[in-house]
């Protein structure tokens, strides 16, 4: 027998659904026979669709008829029954109310060790044999069905009694129903020791299983299943609730899949992904058809396997894998930068000191594992006596930035061995830049500091130096500021002459001290001098550090690096 694959779910839904209809029509004309006139009534049980459950059972007649007893005195019925059970006939006060139960008849079998057998207890009243029946709402909801009608199906109590001046306690999963004026009761533990260790089964191999029966509608599914799927205990969901949650790449897998199964092939199997409850989750799903006496599948079972522990389990391996090869990688760029770094923005020498100058300077990286990016500063003694004073931002960051920034660097230290001005400089730094085939840009403060101690320099694109005098910090003022580096081949950068007097502290830094987002940069510097005016006492280190240690200054977003040279 072979189906057409649905297009979509609502068609995969549809075909179940034509299948089971045409598989009980096919049954109720085998039961009814050839000769069979139809009497308005089905001879078969009345079926569901697969979404329903069982049909309520209707109000019996005493299983005992007559209460036909042997000589030992129970129910002769009760006997059959592989559960605990008991004939109660209730007991009402003036008002009509039931207020207790007697026990007419029971078996033999005990649902715990320390509870007495029902028929040790036939004439006793049902408080007086359960005396934790009122506690655990057991004596409510026998009375309620004695007065209501229906049946009382699967309810756990959860029954406790002192004994012996202990406390037991155990879970009674109990049914009852009305059996003419009297009450049948029957209950077992809720889960027995086999049950309990294949519950822990299924929990640490992560199964479930589940029956569908095409003919009553009945879905019975594991407590495994209920947990994969998130399920409550005892609502099981029907073939077409599965469909609902089905991943709809999935759809002609699983159309194959159920197809395969309702045509008796067995057994089938497949790899689906179900979204429950937000989660996408894989299962291995192995189907096999309970074929009935016409040879047709009258029933399904289903075994799944959840794959997502094992699936997230994987894919959070990998990422630890991928994560510690970022992490190596990261330390061996760390280390490069390190090595780059001391060997690019070394401790100041001594010798500036004896000219007359004290320099200190500070790196601080925009990520806390770099060791350096694509500032700089150079502040060096020169061998005409003048000093090199430079500070420069590359764009980006990491070790790219860091080649760049090298270049630049020592492009500039060797410019200035010639002799040159510091717009001559600027204009030839302009040049390296320009010619990079990657065009990327740079900013740059280059000049030098004269023996009368005055200040040669040139500015392209970069925060123009901060001069604090006398308590009061400002920006130098260029004659003309000139455009990024790499950004206008041929451009001739001009020099601007600042004097400088002793007690002069002059402050070179990049754009990662002032910027701030949404802000104008004019806003940062201006703060930046407000701060240095604040600290005007302080020594090129320790206003260094001050003003990195202050919130207001440095953005998180960029390197800063500041040279501060104060005149003696």
């Amino acid at each position: 027998m072979s189906f057409p694959l649905p297009r979509n779910v609502d068609d995969l839904k549809a075909m179940i659904g034509r299948e089971v209809t045409s598989l009980r029509d096919v049954v109720r004309r085998t039961a009814e026979g050839p000769g069979h006139a139809r009497q308005g009534t089905d001879v078969t049980a009345p079926v569901q669709t697969l979404a329903e459950g069982p049909v309520a059972e209707q109000t019996a007649p005493c299983l005992c008829s007559t209460h036909d007893r042997d000589a030992t005195g129970p129910c002769s019925a009760l006997s059959a029954i592989p559960a605990s059970a008991a004939l109660l006939e209730p007991l009402h006060d003036d008002s009509g109310a039931v207020r207790d139960f007697r026990i007419v008849a029971g078996n033999r079998i005990r649902s715990a060790e320390w509870l007495e057998a029902p028929d040790r207890q036939v004439g006793q009243r049902l408080l007086e044999a359960r005396p934790g029946a009122v506690q655990s709402g057991l004596l409510t909801a026998l009375a309620d069905l004695v007065e209501n009608g229906g049946t009382l199906e699967g309810r756990v109590v959860d029954y406790t009694e002192q004994r012996l001046g202990r406390l037991h306690r155990t879970p009674l999963l109990y049914s009852a129903a009305l059996c003419g004026e009297q009450l049948l009761a029957t209950w077992r533990p809720v889960q027995s020791q086999t049950e309990l260790l294949t519950i822990d089964a299924q929990y640490l191999a992560s199964l479930g299983w589940g029956n569908w029966d095409l003919l009553s509608g009945k879905v019975t599914w594991s407590e495994g299943l209920s947990r994969i799927f998130h399920a409550e205990i005892g609502m099981p969901w029907s073939l077409e609730q599965l469909c609902d949650v089905l991943v709809a790449d999935d759809l002609t897998a699983f159309s194959e899949f159920i197809t395969s199964v309702l045509a008796g092939e067995e057994p089938a199997w497949t790899r689906l992904r179900f979204l429950v409850l937000g989660e996408v989750r894989t299962l291995d799903l192995l189907g096999r058809p309970v074929a009935g006496t016409d040879g047709r599948a009258w029933a399904v079972n289903l075994v799944a396997r959840d794959l997502t522990p094992q699936i997230r389990s994987r894919r959070l391996a990998e990422t630890e894998r991928e994560t510690d090869r970022l992490r190596r990688e990261a330390q061996a760029e760390r280390r490069v930068a390190d090595a780059l770094r001391e060997a690019l923005l070394p401790t100041l020498s001594e010798a500036l000191a004896a000219v007359g100058l004290t320099v200190a300077a500070s790196y601080r990286p925009a990520e806390p594992d770099a060791a350096v990016g694509g500032d700089w500063y150079k502040c060096r003694l020169l061998p005409d006596g003048r000093v090199l004073v430079a500070i420069g931002d590359a764009a980006g960051h990491g070790l790219d930035a860091v080649a760049r920034m090298a270049q630049q660097r020592h492009a500039l230290a060797g410019l200035a061995q010639t002799g040159a001005t510091a717009g001559e400089i600027t204009t030839w730094l302009n040049e390296l830049v320009c010619s990079d085939p990657n065009g990327e840009t740079a900013t740059v403060v280059a000049g030098h500091i004269d023996e009368d101690r005055t200040l040669h320099w040139a500015d392209a694109g970069h925060p123009a130096p901060l001069l604090l005098r006398d308590g009061l910090a400002e920006p130098l003022d260029a004659g003309q500021r000139g455009p990024l580096l790499g950004a206008l081949p041929g451009y001739g950068y001009e020099t601007s002459r600042t004097p400088l007097r002793q007690g002069d502290t002059l402050l070179l830094y990049t754009d990662g001290m002032v910027e701030q987002r949404g802000e104008d940069v004019t806003k940062g510097i201006e703060r930046l001098a407000v701060a240095m005016g604040r600290f005007s006492e302080l020594a090129p280190r320790e206003l260094i550090d001050v003003l990195l240690a202050d919130p207001e200054q440095a953005g998180p977003g960029d390197d800063a690096c500041m040279l501060a040279i104060r005149v003696d």
